[in-house]
Parts: structure tokens; sequence; C-alpha cells
């Protein structure tokens, strides 16, 4: 079974497919890749070459694929950055076809949008796209605390609010829902999963990461992505995720140079904090 990866692709650094089809591949699974934007570097560096390489270049690989009758091994779908509002619509296409031939395959919707900080780093038509064509496709969806308010207009200042956020995300239409960074005080970062049944918080101590590490997110969505496929246990995913994504982390910051203003991730460098995490969080049940 193999996990159909549609997102953008950087040559130097981490983010996108580059972030994601490694941590997938080093946990067990097959990974088809489709690229709709090949950049020589992540755009947080302020220049960058390359292009968007649109929704008819990402329409004809999946259609490669249904010709080689492989559809049927898709166990899920992910998707994550668009470039161009386009490649929406060639996502919702890849999904459908592959619940056609592969009807219990799950889609991962990463609604990158943007970030506590720096605000939105889309197109100004992309928010919509999400919550209007993705989001009600997705069996589980990952925003950062940004994109849950820019998604739901809703105030996450408190966990109330959180909460009511999510129930909103929910009645959307996912089934799950991975709040991938949630701060509520200083020197804690938190996540929060929600399945309609059970709401889980896991806090990490908060890494002093200045703006922060591209590619995070894409990472975070991938393991808690694979590890949801492995033990269909919310709880549990949550806790193997965050432990792997702060190990990860942690070692990416300690092995920085400290006068470079970007940190890449180390995902190769650290590659066993994904199968074998060093550090262990507990989740905690959440009652409204």
């Amino acid at each position: 079974m193999a996990v159909l990866s549609i997102q953008s692709h950087v040559v130097y650094g981490y983010a996108g497919n580059t972030a994601a089809v490694f941590p997938l591949q080093r946990l067990g699974r097959e990974v088809w890749a489709i690229n709709t934007v090949e950049f020589s570097n992540h755009t947080g560096y302020g220049s960058w070459k390359g292009k968007v390489l649109g929704a008819e270049l990402a329409a004809e690989l999946v259609t490669g694929l249904e010709e080689r009758n492989a559809l049927n091994r898709c166990e899920a779908v992910l998707s994550g950055y668009l470039g161009d509002a386009s490649v929406a619509m060639a996502i919702a296409d890849a999904v459908k076809k592959v619940r056609s031939q592969s009807p219990g395959a799950l889609y991962t919707c990463d609604p990158v949008m943007g970030d506590v900080g720096r605000g939105f780093y889309v197109k100004p038509d992309i928010p919509d796209i999400f919550k209007k064509e993705l989001i009600p496709l997705a069996d589980i969806v990952t925003p950062n605390q940004f994109e849950l308010e820019a998604i739901t207009g809703i105030n996450t200042q408190n966990l109330s609010g959180a909460l009511k956020a999510i129930k909103q995300l929910h009645e959307m239409g996912p089934s799950i829902i991975l709040v991938t960074s949630y701060k509520e005080k200083d020197g804690e970062l938190s996540m929060i999963a929600s399945d309609k049944k059970e709401i889980y918080k896991i806090t990490t101590p908060e890494l002093p990461l200045g703006k922060g590490v591209a590619g995070t997110g894409d990472m975070t969505t991938a393991v808690f992505l694979s590890r949801y496929l492995e033990t269909k246990n919310l709880k549990k995913t949550l806790e193997l995720c965050t432990a792997s994504v702060f190990g990860i982390l942690d070692a990416s910051f300690k092995a920085a140079d400290k006068n470079d203003k970007l940190i890449e991730l180390k995902i190769i460098d650290t590659q066993q904090e994904l199968v074998s995490p060093s550090h262990s969080f507990k989740a905690e049940k959440i009652t409204e």
C-alpha cells in the first residue's frame, strides 16, 4: 500500500514533499510523490529560483498512475501547500479517483496558509479554496493555530475557543483534526487532536526556534498520517508523532549554526527519532 503525496518540493532544505516523503518512507510507507512546485529553497530565505509546476502536470501524473492500475494500492492521499488554486482541483480529482479504486483510502489535507507572527503567505484565493473544495473532502485536517482561526473565524487564544473552532471544523467534513501547534502560555507548545468522540492535548517545552523552522508542519502531518495508518488510535498516534517531531526539532536546533537566521530540519541525521523517539510525552484527554 502507498501514500500519494501531492505537495511542493525544494532542492535545498526541507519543505513540502522534501519534509514529508522521507519520514513516510522511514516509517515503512511506499510514497508516490507529485511535486506541484519546484523551488531551489523555501521562500523564507527571501529569494529563490524555480517555478510552480501547475495543475496540468499533477493531473497528468495521476492519470499515469491510473493507467498502471496502481490506484487500488493507495491507502492515503496527502496534500499541503498550494502554489496555485488550480492545483486544488487536481488534488480533489486525485482524491476522487483514488477513492473510486481504493474506497478505504484516507485523504489528509494540510491547509497551508500562514502562521502566527508571519500572517498569510499564500495567494489571496487559497484560503477559500481550502474551505470550499479540499477540507470538505478530507478525512484528516492538520491546521496550525493561525490556520484554525483563518478557517473558522474563531479566536483561539484560550482553550475553549480552540475547542469551539475544532468542533466547527469537524462540521465542515473531516473526522480527525490535528492542531499542529497551539500556544497557551510562554515556554510551552501543544498539539491537539480530535476524532469527534475524544479530544487529546499534548504539551512539550517550547524550543527557541525564532521564526520557526520551515517544513515542520509538513513533517508533522506526514508522521501523524503514517502513525494513524499504523495504529488507528488517536491518543497513541498523537504521542508518537509529538515525540518524533520534538526530537527532530530539538536536535536540529542544537546542531544549527547560531549565526544563521534560519534553521533547517535535520531529518536525515536524526532519522532514528522517527522510528524510536528518544523523548516521551503523555497526551491528556480533554473533557468539554
